[in-house]
């Protein structure tokens, strides 16, 4: 299945055999452009990514299934300037000391509900992702792949330090992300929890 929503630029990477599909939920904040303030409303949603893991000309990124945020004009935006594939979602996210509730639903005509609805909490101390490990193969990753309207491969490169890694646990009452969009899931979840992220994107460029 995977090879089959990766256009053929692409490599799909596996670890150890395995290729590993990851659904990333999270809350955006301070989202600007540099040089330009946050807003209120248009810096700071949620989100959440279905990606596989992939790679070109041995560089390593990402390739993102869909993503779904409850800003409907970071949606259109990301779709007309970044050639990426945001959803509209109803979205709600509640934190406390101990964990974070997260529901998202997309608000679309789709036949099948693509849903997440479930609470998650670290379990373990922080700590950074050791080259080599399946750990690092799937967090410390700094470039994304997508194609635009002409069928090009492009990039978007990203910053960020290292992630301060927990290891999670997780109470999900429902997902449908991965099956709703045709992913077949086996397996018990690897689960990962990191208090914050910041990160810095360049523009869009040609592959």
């Amino acid at each position: 299945m995977a090879r089959a929503v990766v256009p053929a630029p692409l490599t799909v990477q596996e670890f150890e055999g395995t290729c590993w599909l990851g659904l990333v939920p999270f809350r955006m904040e301070d989202v600007m452009f540099r040089g330009l303030p946050a807003l209120p409303y248009l810096s700071a949603f949620p989100e959440m990514n279905l990606r596989l893991y992939v790679e070109h000309a041995g560089r390593p990124g990402v390739w993102f299934v869909s993503l779904d945020a409850a800003n409907m004009l970071a949606v259109w935006g990301a779709r007309q300037f970044a050639h990426l594939p945001y959803f509209h979602a109803s979205m709600t996210v509640t934190q406390d000391s101990d964990s974070v509730t997260y529901q998202s639903e997309r608000t679309n005509d789709s036949p099948r509900r693509v849903v997440f609805r479930g609470a998650y909490w670290p379990t373990s101390p922080v700590f950074e992702a050791r080259a080599g490990t399946l750990d690092h193969f799937l967090t410390e990753r700094y470039r994304l792949y997508t194609i635009d309207d002409a069928g090009r491969l492009v990039t978007i490169d990203i910053h960020h330090q290292p992630w301060p890694l927990q290891r999670a646990s997780a109470d999900i009452d429902e997902n449908t992300v991965g099956t709703a969009q045709g992913f077949p899931v086996a397996g018990a979840p690897l689960l990962h929890f990191s208090r914050r992220q910041d990160v810095v994107g360049w523009r869009v460029t040609m592959a």
